[in-house]
C-alpha cells in the first residue's frame, strides 16, 4: 500500500501538507515543511505588498480548535516568490497562496506571478474571513464570476484553483459550481475557516481575541462536518477534472480519510500543525496508510470519491 498520490498531473509522496496560515510565513517555516513527509506545502497566503495583520492578540486555542482573526500577515507577494523560484525545481510541486483586496488587486499579483519563473501551483484565496471592510469574495457570486472570467481571460498559462469559504445551503453549492464548471479552474480547496464566529475567554469574560470586535474564524475540530459537506457537495457538482482539497478539523487519520472519501484528493492540516510542527504529517501519514490497508485500498487515489451511499428508492 502507497500513500503516493496523484494530483494535477504531479505525483506526491503523501496527500497531506499544511493549510495557509500556520507554520509557513517564512523560509525557514517552509523549508522544514519542505523537508518533512508532507508531501507538498503551501505559502501562507501572500499580498501584493507585506502586512503586519491586525493588531492585538488575535489568536486562542479552543477546546475542540481555535478562533483567530490574524488578517493576513505575510511577508509579500516577491519574498514568497523569490524562495519558490530559488528551488531546485522552480516550486513545481508546491502552491503559492495569494490573495487582493480589490479586482485589480487581484490581478496585479497575478499579473506579478504570471512574469515569474514559478513552476507551481497558484491558491487564489476568494475567503479571508479576518479583514475588516473586506468581505468574502466567494460569497458574492456576481463578483466571482466577473473576477474569474478576467482571471482566465489575461492568465490562461497558470494552474490556478480557488480557496472558498464555507457554504451551507445547497442552492450556494449549485451556484458556485455552476461559476466554477465555466473556468479552466484546476482545483477547489473546501473550506477556509468558519467565518466570524465568537467566543467568550471564561476567565475574562472578555471575546477571546481582540480584532474585530472578538469575531473570528473558527477552525479545528469545529470545522470539520462543514468541511465534509462542502467537499461532498462539490464533488456532486464540479466536472471530473476540477480536483478537490479537504481542509479543516483534521486531527487523525480518520479525518484524512473522511475527506478523502468524500472527494478530496489531498487534504490540507492548518489548526492541529499549529501544536505539533511538522511532527504531524509523521503520524498522519502513519494513520491513514494503517487505515486505507484495513479498508483494501492500494493507494490513495483508488479512495477518492468512494463514499459508501445507499442507492436512493
Amino acid at each position: 500500500m502507497t500513500l503516493t498520490t496523484k494530483f494535477l498531473g504531479r505525483t506526491y509522496s503523501s496527500p497531506l501538507m499544511n493549510g495557509a496560515g500556520v507554520r509557513c510565513s517564512t523560509a525557514g517555516d517552509l523549508e522544514k515543511l519542505r523537508h518533512s513527509s508532507a508531501g507538498s506545502f503551501v505559502t501562507k497566503t501572500a499580498t501584493l505588498t507585506p502586512r503586519a495583520g491586525n493588531p492585538g492578540h488575535r489568536m486562542s486555542p479552543l477546546p475542540y480548535g481555535s478562533i483567530n482573526s490574524m488578517g493576513l500577515p505575510n511577508k509579500g507577494l516577491t519574498y514568497y516568490l523569490d524562495y519558490l523560484t530559488a528551488l531546485p525545481d522552480h516550486g513545481a510541486n508546491n502552491f503559492l497562496s495569494v490573495a487582493g483586496f480589490s479586482e485589480a488587486d487581484q490581478l496585479a499579483v497575478l499579473a506579478q506571478i504570471a512574469a515569474n519563473d514559478f513552476a507551481g501551483i497558484v491558491e487564489l484565496n476568494l475567503s479571508c474571513p479576518n479583514i475588516p471592510g473586506h468581505p468574502q469574495l466567494a460569497y458574492d457570486f456576481d463578483a466571482t464570476d466577473a473576477l474569474l472570467d478576467k482571471v482566465f481571460t489575461r492568465f490562461p498559462q497558470l494552474e490556478l484553483g480557488v480557496k472558498l469559504p464555507p457554504f451551507f445551503d445547497p442552492i450556494h453549492f449549485d451556484a458556485i459550481a455552476r461559476i466554477l464548471n465555466q473556468y479552466p479552474v484546476k482545483y477547489t480547496n473546501s473550506i477556509n475557516s468558519l467565518g466570524n464566529g465568537f467566543f467568550v475567554d471564561p476567565q475574562t469574560d472578555a471575546p477571546a481575541i481582540e480584532p474585530k470586535g472578538g469575531f473570528g474564524g473558527i477552525g479545528g475540530g469545529y470545522a470539520k462536518p462543514t468541511a465534509l459537506a462542502n467537499v461532498r457537495a462539490l464533488h456532486e457538482r464540479l466536472r471530473d477534472d476540477i480536483a478537490q482539497i479537504g481542509t479543516g478539523g483534521v486531527q487523525t487519520g480518520r479525518d484524512v480519510y473522511d475527506l478523502i472519501l468524500c472527494g478530496a484528493s489531498m487534504v490540507q492540516v492548518a489548526t492541529a500543525f499549529g501544536p505539533e510542527g511538522v511532527p504531524i504529517f509523521d503520524r498522519l501519514n502513519q494513520e491513514l496508510q494503517d487505515i486505507l490497508t484495513s479498508k483494501g485500498y492500494a493507494d490513495v487515489t483508488s479512495a477518492v470519491g468512494q463514499l459508501h451511499v445507499a442507492a436512493t428508492q
